[in-house]
């Protein structure tokens, strides 16, 4: 598929309302099946966070333990599960408890496979 140039500018409708367009989009493309999440990450590890969501939905400026507080979106929980996994303990899910849960989880099954073994 090509794309022409034409030398004629282009002719929106007065009847467009491309903000309420956008924003309607954005909901639809968040309600499937997306999860969001509160996340703390070190600002070191940002992009890499990013780099695996969806979406980043709301920054806020670092707090006091200089850790930023982001809430970005994945597919699904298991996305988000692992994209917070890769990051260890540089990123920390504040919510949805479920995710929460699903790292505690591994993280003990984890512990328990290098437990001591003697």
């Amino acid at each position: 598929m090509d794309a022409e140039e034409l030398a004629e500018p282009a002719q929106r409708s007065e009847r467009v309302d491309l903000d309420q367009v956008w924003w309607e989009r954005c909901a639809r493309f968040l309600s499937d099946d997306h999860i969001a999440v509160r996340v703390r990450v070190r600002p070191e590890r940002r992009e890499d966070l990013l780099s695996s969501a969806v979406a980043l939905r709301a920054a806020e400026r670092p707090g006091e333990d200089g850790w930023l507080r982001l809430e970005v979106t994945f597919q699904d929980l298991r996305h988000a599960e692992w994209a917070l996994w890769q990051l260890g303990t540089d990123a920390e899910a504040l919510t949805p408890a479920p995710l929460r849960t699903a790292l505690r989880e591994r993280a003990t099954a984890v512990a328990a496979r290098y437990g001591d073994s003697s």
